[in-house]
């Protein structure tokens, strides 16, 4: 992931990476920040989508998830799976009936997608990036179900 890349406003990016440049120690002390002010305005835009003030092209719904291809594809099958509940990243579910739920529905959707999209006997992947590090851009948890093509090993 490119430093800086889950700044979402292009301004403030390149202001940050002209003044800072890649300085891991700042970004360190950034993200943070810049994910407590993205959440307190509600430009979550996985939030929007689920509200509906943002289309996607959805493929699955229930009363937990919503499932919706990528805007910005990495294989010919590439679908992005949210709770619409907001929760940040894997590593904030918890050990309530409703987190526990939620993961039930988003397993449960996967395994619908990939053969709704006819990838589930040919093989897919199925890929939860969290934090900077693991190329989390979105901090809004979703799972990627990859598929349509030979997947390479190792992936990152």
């Amino acid at each position: 992931m490119k430093t800086g890349s889950f700044i979402h406003n292009p301004k403030l990016r390149s202001f940050l990476l002209k003044f800072f440049g890649q300085k891991n120690f700042f970004w360190k002390l950034i993200t943070p920040l810049l994910k407590l002010q993205k959440n307190m305005k509600g430009e979550c835009i996985f939030c929007k989508i689920v509200s509906g003030e943002i289309n996607s092209k959805k493929v699955y719904e229930n009363e937990k998830v919503v499932a919706f291809h990528d805007i910005n594809p990495q294989a010919p099958v590439h679908i992005l799976v949210i709770p619409k509940k907001h929760i940040e990243k894997i590593t904030d579910l918890g050990d309530s009936e409703e987190d526990k739920e939620i993961l039930y529905e988003i397993t449960k959707a996967c395994k619908i997608i990939a053969n709704q999209m006819k990838i589930a006997e040919r093989g897919f992947r199925i890929v939860v990036n969290t934090n900077p590090e693991g190329g989390q851009t979105v901090y809004h948890l979703h799972f990627h179900i990859i598929g349509g093509r030979q997947m390479r090993w190792p992936p990152g």
